[in-house]
């Protein structure tokens, strides 16, 4: 993989809230999935982190979007102006002279209909992607924890992104059963934002509910060092007055509860078409919790006091799929479960 070696290896983890690539087994970017468009030319103004710091405050001319929902693809374009602008960011850190022939391992979710694989690997393409190979989150999630995927073992993951939850059975290179729900990160946001409108009159954006999820989300109401306060500055709905609001834990617990709770039934679900052989591994190994929802203090604790089966956080679970997906970049020739 010399700088004259023509054909470049790349591993990408779209997600909703953060895209990361891989090259040569470091992780090269790790951004915000935003792009800003000029509205009157199209043309691309920013990318990543420069495009998140725009977004919500933007004049007219500019406008921010999220090319991914629901940890698929919404908008066709901005995506490839996404997935081309960081592939970008990529050959500028490793100066690629020439663009050579590209070749890109992309995470895509278990729950996938034809046509969003299709939107997938068409933005790849466009984007300069030659060979352009996909895998599902699930399982990258796995190859990142350092599951061994093909034993004849049953493991469960549960992956809470920002987009979705990927819950899946993995045994011999498979995924023997899965259960993709579009409930993950971005929903706790927006029950916060409505939260902070409806208990506290008080308007926040996207940016400021994500804070708040960062700094006092909880899933359990009873923590053993719980975090401070976090004070929270906005506009009054009616009168438009800057109010300073101090938000709990416990108050974000309740608030995020109905959701949680949906996540919960979706584990369960998963558990039921679970062979029973399979199930006695799952007990035995533990569930693996992945992405940035794992993140959620009390959420491992919440679920093994529920289900009964012990819930391990992955060691480093924003990043877990990103890694997985490069070793898979690795063992392209090896692995029959990556999709062409």
């Amino acid at each position: 993989m010399g700088l004259f070696s023509l054909t470049q290896e790349i591993a990408v983890d779209l997600g909703t809230a953060n895209t990361i690539i891989i090259h040569n087994d470091k992780i090269v970017v790790d951004e915000p999935s935003v792009v800003a468009l000029d509205n009157r030319s199209g043309k691309l103004i920013a990318v990543g982190e420069r495009a998140q710091q725009m977004h919500g405050k933007t004049p007219e001319n500019i406008r921010t979007i999220r090319p991914l929902s629901d940890g698929v693809i919404a908008d066709f374009n901005a995506a490839e102006l996404m997935i081309r602008g960081m592939v970008k960011m990529v050959s500028s850190k490793n100066h690629w002279f020439a663009s050579p022939s590209l070749r890109m391992v992309v995470c895509i979710p278990s729950g996938s209909t034809e046509v969003e694989i299709r939107a997938v690997r068409d933005s790849s393409e466009h984007a300069g992607g030659r060979d352009v190979y996909m895998i599902y989150e699930p399982m990258a999630a796995a190859l990142g924890i350092g599951l061994d995927v093909e034993a004849p073992e049953g493991n469960m993951i549960v992956d809470i992104g920002g987009g979705s939850t990927e819950i899946a059975v993995i045994s011999l290179g498979g995924i023997v059963s899965n259960k993709s729900i579009r409930i993950a990160g971005d929903d706790l946001t927006d029950d916060i934002m409505e939260h902070m409108r409806r208990a506290h009159n008080v308007k926040v954006g996207e940016r400021t509910a994500e804070l708040i999820k960062i700094n006092v989300g909880s899933a359990l109401t009873e923590l053993e060092n719980p975090p401070e306060d976090y004070i929270v500055h906005g506009p009054n709905q009616m009168t438009a007055l800057p109010m300073e609001v101090p938000v709990s834990y416990q108050e974000i617990c309740h608030c995020i509860e109905k959701s949680i709770s949906k996540i919960e039934a979706a584990v369960l679900s998963a558990l039921e078409q679970t062979p029973p052989e399979l199930y006695a591994d799952i007990v035995s190994n533990g569930i693996y919790l992945a992405g940035g929802g794992a993140l959620l203090r009390g959420l491992d604790k919440r679920l093994t006091d529920k289900i009964g089966i012990p819930f391990r956080i992955a060691e480093d679970p924003l990043h877990a799929v990103a890694k997985g997906t490069g070793v898979a970049l690795k063992n392209i020739s090896r692995f029959n479960f990556l999709i062409r």
